[in-house]
């Protein structure tokens, strides 16, 4: 089975370690908490924002492909599961 390519995300995901480098420079230079803890929910709401698109990916590719007659299916469901658990 292939899989979906996810390289679409890398800018995202780039940005996303740039916050992280802002926020390490935050604390270094002892700014404001309030100030360090908004960009902190920005970090996590850019990574949950891919997250929910990798998924959506898996759902429609990797999954869909598993329910047409393939023998991975409940491998799939429960990899899916373990990763919703989380």
């Amino acid at each position: 089975m292939s899989h979906p390519n996810h390289k679409k995300h890398i800018a995202s995901l780039k940005r996303i370690e740039g916050q992280v480098s802002g926020i390490i420079k935050m604390v270094e230079s002892e700014k404001y908490c309030i100030d360090i803890l908004n960009q902190v929910k920005a970090v996590k709401n850019s990574i949950s924002s891919v997250e929910r698109k990798i998924l959506e990916t898996h759902l429609s590719a990797c999954v869909k492909s598993s329910l047409e007659g393939s023998k991975d299916y409940e491998k799939k469901v429960n990899e899916l599961l373990k990763v919703l658990k989380r």
